[in-house]
């Protein structure tokens, strides 16, 4: 799947972190325009972005930092019909949303519309998701989120565009209603980048009586 070099060279996010958006944060440089002023609490400290422009999510985080060692690896998995990737990324995952496993949440994974699943064969979300539900003993609900509107790839989007492409493309499944109501949702994906995607599905989620939402991810973006 990947050269046995390149997995001593995958970075891992650690703290300190943006409370929000997990964001790996440095607090070297006081004068960064990434990282907001300091809180009393510094485990709270939040990064710029998201204090001019809240996300809808309580939290997210992830596993690795997205660059050219991990893309590989997640890619593979993606596009390669690489799904054994699933059992070297859940550990990952449980560990990166460890907060988030005594609130007993709910899995859902971002979803895929109906024609790209045809074409692909699998959602790796939803792997993703189920192997946490196993491990974890928690319920996964792969059809929680419906993708209503076909999207086209993202990658050489900006981050405005990235948003237009994916508004009001998802809903919540009208025969989960029940289920999502008053719930805790941990939501599941390969790669957090600008958020766009996650967003949205995060609103479907609160419209449907979601109590909140939470975002784990394989890996996300940083700026070097």
């Amino acid at each position: 799947m990947v050269a046995a070099e390149a997995w001593t060279r995958l970075r891992f996010v650690a703290d300190p972190q943006c409370h929000t958006c997990g964001i790996p944060l440095s607090f070297s440089d006081s004068a960064s325009p990434d990282v907001a002023p300091e809180t009393e609490n510094r485990d709270e400290v939040r990064c710029t972005e998201c204090l001019i422009n809240p996300p809808p999510f309580r939290r997210a985080r992830s596993a690795l930092v997205y660059d050219d060692n991990s893309r590989q690896m997640i890619l593979g998995f993606k596009h390669g019909d690489q799904t054994y990737a699933v059992k070297t990324f859940t550990p990952w995952l449980m560990r990166a949303g460890a907060g988030y496993w005594p609130a007993t949440p709910l899995l859902v994974p971002v979803p895929l519309h109906r024609w790209r699943l045809l074409r692909r064969r699998y959602n790796q979300a939803a792997l993703l998701t189920q192997a946490l539900g196993r491990e974890l003993g928690l319920t996964s609900l792969p059809d929680a989120l419906l993708r209503v509107r076909a999207t086209v790839a993202q990658g050489h989007m900006k981050r405005s565009e990235r948003a237009h492409n994916v508004r009001k493309a998802f809903i919540a499944n009208p025969r989960h209603a029940s289920s999502l109501s008053g719930r805790h949702i941990v939501l599941v994906d390969d790669v957090l980048t600008t958020g766009a995607t996650v967003r949205e599905c995060t609103t479907a989620l609160l419209a449907a009586g979601a109590q909140e939402v939470s975002v784990l991810t394989i890996a996300r973006t940083v700026k070097d």
